[in-house]
């Protein structure tokens, strides 16, 4: 039940109580046509979205993906991956209906906030159909790096754990004053990024104080290289600080997909390019261990990476 008196969550306790003991999220908040954004949520100014330091002539590389075998795209795949550690699909070889059953069925989800039939099942079916892009783009980012053969080890390693989210974000009373989610880097070795048509998905640029807007495309999926694909590759793949905005319009839904290595798995240097005499720059880490070290922290822009720092 929501708070009942004059000014709701003027007593932090009860906006904890409401959000997080009662189980009602954010999504309760915005549902309860709040006016201001409780205090809890307002975030220090260094942290919130300065407007001059948006990009808006720039964007992240848009690969066609129609010709896999074509050197160009293997090439624009690896540059992108180097230089911006983002970029787009289209023509892809996950089915249209799939993306648009995977985002419907979030909506509904979140509409209804209960478990709707057949959700398990498109979401699976999503990730599934989505395997075969994974491989192709991690066959290509591997041979970047003159490693030209992916073993049933190397591909555990690689992508030996996959998850993924339902994200959800509400219609905010003051966007300005609060984020969607914070400045970080993903801990994956690749994240797919299914997006709405809302956008709010801002990347770090190469400048350091400017961010570049995702402007989603439909059909498109999003890639982005995690930390482990930067430790494993030496730094030659990065990962790149990303954040999302709030919105004071519309609701906002996107679908990731985490590609990671397995949770005992030892991340460091790949072994092809320990054997071509190149110096590490990361030491070995248990990856279970870097991702705890990640979540045990605030949102900190690119400083997890600290941790396999030799």
């Amino acid at each position: 039940m929501a708070p009942t008196f004059a000014e709701p969550f003027s007593d932090s306790s009860a906006l904890v109580d409401f959000v997080i003991n009662q189980g009602n999220g954010v999504k309760g908040l915005s549902e309860m046509g709040l006016k201001a954004l409780p205090k809890k949520y307002i975030q220090p100014l260094e942290e919130m979205m300065c407007m001059t330091n948006i990009l808006s002539q720039e964007s992240i590389p848009i690969i066609d993906m129609s010709n896999w075998e074509d050197p160009e795209v293997a090439k624009s795949i690896c540059d992108a991956a180097s230089k911006w550690g983002f970029f787009q699909i289209v023509n892809h070889d996950v089915p249209v209906e799939v993306l648009e059953n995977v985002k419907d069925a979030t909506y509904r989800f979140f509409g209804l906030r209960l478990l709707h039939y057949g959700l398990r099942e498109q979401v699976l079916d999503y990730m599934k159909k989505s395997e075969v892009v994974i491989k192709h783009l991690l066959q290509v980012l591997m041979k970047g790096l003159k490693v030209n053969e992916i073993d049933e080890t190397k591909e555990s390693l690689l992508m030996g754990s996959m998850r993924t989210n339902l994200n959800y974000y509400p219609i905010c009373p003051n966007p300005e004053l609060t984020v969607g989610v914070g400045r970080h880097s993903d801990v994956s070795t690749l994240t797919i990024l299914l997006q709405d048509e809302i956008g709010g998905l801002f990347v770090r640029g190469n400048q350091s104080d400017n961010w570049i807007h995702i402007s989603p495309i439909k059909d498109s999926l999003v890639i982005n290289v995690g930390d482990a694909l930067q430790i494993l590759s030496n730094g030659r793949y990065r990962s790149v600080e990303h954040r999302v905005v709030a919105n004071g319009s519309k609701n906002r839904i996107c679908v990731p997909i985490f590609v990671n290595p397995r949770p005992g798995d030892m991340i460091g240097l790949l072994h092809e390019l320990v054997a071509s005499c190149e110096k590490p720059i990361y030491k070995q880490v248990l990856y279970s261990d870097y991702v705890k070290h990640f979540f045990l922290k605030a949102h900190d822009g690119k400083k997890t990476i600290e941790f396999a720092e030799l």
